[in-house]
């Protein structure tokens, strides 16, 4: 057997080649490693390793868990800021005889990198941190209902985004799209490790976050505090119920779509392809399918945000609290039967573009309701201007912008014209990054203090509003102009007579600005930790707010709460101060059992992380071992019975003392 024949058997295509030879690509490779490498000496130097393996690795507390899920989104919204100042330096510069800084197969790689980051690690990644601190604290409960699963489910998160960073050091990206239509996905024209990695990186992650679905919709159907009935849950816990619903059914479908498209490069099948039988637009129907909920998963929770900030801010009772539940399963609903307005120009002809256009105008209408909802609760209150209300009042001008050119293109022979093109771009934009991102970011504001137990710099915190606001109308509306104008979406070159270079300077200066407001966020972050001694929350409730996660100390103790509170009414802790209930002065504390701390979900997203690069590398005796410790690591944990361990009511008595 020759040298080459050995090589391919062991390592499959792995070969020093993989290494990247462009000089941005190896710039991209060396800070990843560098990160890497300057952490591990970081840690090793300070000797941290024992203190993060006990406290952070193995913990299966969701409050942890949830600052993990944001301190990882975090670093992968700094990457996808990375990728967006190439793309738009990259058309800011290719006009005429200039050819930019990226090459156009670069480009589109960096162009799917960035929608893969930005909705799988950036957006989902935040709505589960949000999700872990927040939910057991707001429904009055000690933890969630499956810790060890929780953990696990973050975990192949991190896996996902450990894959997707390491096509930078090895390999290369998917240069099909963030959603990687085939035929350019399937293997005749993408015969690279590209595909691969999104494909694996995604099912990895995505069965984290079906498995984060299942979980918390048993905490809040199972785990309420007493006297909490459905209909006086707080409005972020029903946005999160209905986002999990919606996972629950939505993911199942991309985990089916990504497995035929592996099949068809893997093992030669025909599910997708363009020859043999395949069809390429029944991938396109199954990855809307999952797609167009996906928006909605997204912007749920993000709508629960705002309709907790907003009552607080206003020192007003939510407006409209039954209608904003409708809201919401309505929304969970029509969600299911939109996603056709995605390729409306398939050719499925007129009474089918009829249906799902309309049905597109009437989804509308429920997000319409919640908006509304949201500016009565203000009328007639003393509002409050604070950063979470400011990302609130950005959210409400961007969002209608987005949502009017979003009823726009519902219009088939609308759509026929502004399909595939940068038009297309800012309306996605628009309602992403002011219905995700700047309710995730209002939410971060409001609910730092109570898992941080100090506030965050204020005048930092509008300043970093300000220039997201700016820069983001900058960055877009030039994307609207150009739309019109004809400018396609993944275009990494067009000709100077088109007189297009304006307006994508203009967009590339909204950038800048918005590379700003990130800056002052890190600023605000580390100002506020320098004076956190000064910015203390002592009371547990800083913004004189409504819900129970604020009924305990900041930050809350592991247990949450020492004696479990009533939830009798909607907005449980502002009634009680309302009604002047003091809180006993000895109150009767009783054991709480806690689940332990334990590596096995580490274990098993190490395992599915190896499986993984295996099958992405063709590297079969490490498939086989992976699968071996994927199944033993699983057995191993679910045999245990020493799962949990005792808080005695002594030890809480002294705990709470000390609060």
């Amino acid at each position: 057997m020759s040298l080459f024949a050995t090589t391919s058997a062991l390592w499959g295509r792995l070969s020093i080649n993989e290494l990247p030879h462009d000089v941005i690509m190896a710039g991209g490779a060396v800070t990843v490693v560098g990160a890497v490498f300057a952490t591990i000496a970081l840690l090793t130097i300070t000797k941290r390793w024992k203190w993060l393996w006990k406290e952070w690795l193995t913990s299966v507390d969701p409050k942890k868990i949830g600052i993990m899920y944001i301190i990882l989104s975090t670093l992968m919204l700094l990457r996808g800021l990375a990728d967006v100042i190439m793309m738009r330096a990259q058309q800011a510069l290719a006009s005429g005889d200039a050819h930019g800084i990226l090459s156009a197969d670069h480009f589109q790689q960096v162009f799917s990198a960035h929608g893969t980051i930005m909705i799988f690690f950036v957006a989902m990644g935040f709505m589960f941190g949000l999700i872990n601190l927040v939910v057991p604290l707001q429904i009055g409960s000690r933890d969630v209902s499956f810790p060890f699963l929780n953990a696990t489910s973050f975990w192949l998160f991190a896996a996902g985004v450990v894959l997707v960073n390491l096509s930078l050091v090895v390999g290369e990206f998917s240069a099909a799209g963030w959603l990687a239509y085939p035929p350019l996905s399937e293997l005749q024209y993408s015969p690279g490790t590209g595909v691969d990695y999104w494909i694996w990186s995604l099912q990895i992650s995505g069965a984290g976050s079906l498995l984060a679905g299942i979980n918390f919709i048993a905490t809040i159907l199972k785990m309420r505090a007493p006297g909490m009935t459905l209909m006086k849950m707080p409005m972020f816990t029903w946005s999160v119920l209905g986002a999990m619903t919606l996972v629950v059914f939505a993911f199942p479908i991309l985990t089916v779509t990504l497995t035929l498209l592996a099949l068809d490069r893997s093992l030669g099948m025909h599910f997708f392809t363009s020859v043999m039988g395949g069809n390429p637009m029944m991938y396109v129907n199954l990855i809307w399918a999952w797609g167009h909920p996906e928006v909605y998963i997204l912007i749920l929770p993000a709508f629960g945000v705002f309709s907790e900030v907003v009552p607080t801010f206003s020192r007003k009772r939510l407006f409209g609290y039954t209608s904003m539940v409708w809201a919401i399963w309505a929304i969970v609903f029509l969600s299911f039967i939109v996603w056709l307005h995605h390729f409306f120009t398939m050719g499925a002809g007129a009474d089918v573009n009829a249906f799902f256009g309309i049905m597109t105008m009437i989804i509308a209408v429920p997000t319409g309701v919640k908006i509304f909802n949201w500016i009565f609760t203000m009328y007639r209150g003393r509002v409050h201007f604070t950063s979470p209300m400011l990302w609130f009042m950005g959210f409400v001008v961007m969002f209608t912008i987005g949502g009017v050119a979003g009823v726009l293109m519902a219009v088939p022979p609308a759509d026929f014209q502004l399909h595939n093109s940068l038009f297309l771009v800012a309306h996605f934009h628009s309602m992403i990054i002011s219905g995700v991102l700047f309710g995730y970011f209002a939410g971060l504001s409001y609910w730092f203090p109570k898992i941080f137990g100090f506030k965050l710099n204020e005048t930092l915190g509008k300043l970093a509003f300000w220039n997201w606001l700016i820069g983001f109308i900058l960055a877009f509306v030039p994307l609207y102009i150009l739309g019109l104008m004809g400018a396609t979406r993944r275009m990494d070159h067009y000709d100077a007579s088109l007189g297009w270079q304006p307006l994508f300077i203009v967009a590339g200066v909204g950038v800048m600005f918005v590379i700003a407001g990130v800056g002052c966020q890190v600023l605000q972050l580390a100002y506020s930790i320098w004076k956190r001694n000064e910015n203390r929350d002592t009371t547990g409730d800083p913004w004189n707010a409504r819900t129970l996660e604020w009924a305990t100390s900041s930050p809350p103790p592991e247990y949450n709460f020492a004696v479990i509170p009533d939830g009798s009414s909607r907005d449980a802790l502002w009634e009680q101060k309302q009604n002047n209930k003091p809180l006993p002065k000895d109150p009767l504390y009783t054991d709480i059992v806690v689940p332990k701390n334990t590596p096995y979900g580490l274990f098993i997203a190490g395992a599915a992380l190896a499986f993984g690069f295996a099958m992405i590398w063709h590297i079969l005796w490490l498939g086989a071992v992976a699968v071996f410790a994927l199944l033993l690591a699983i057995i191993t944990r679910t045999t245990s019975d020493n799962t949990t361990r005792v808080i005695t009511a002594k030890e809480v008595k002294t705990m709470e003392g000390t609060q």
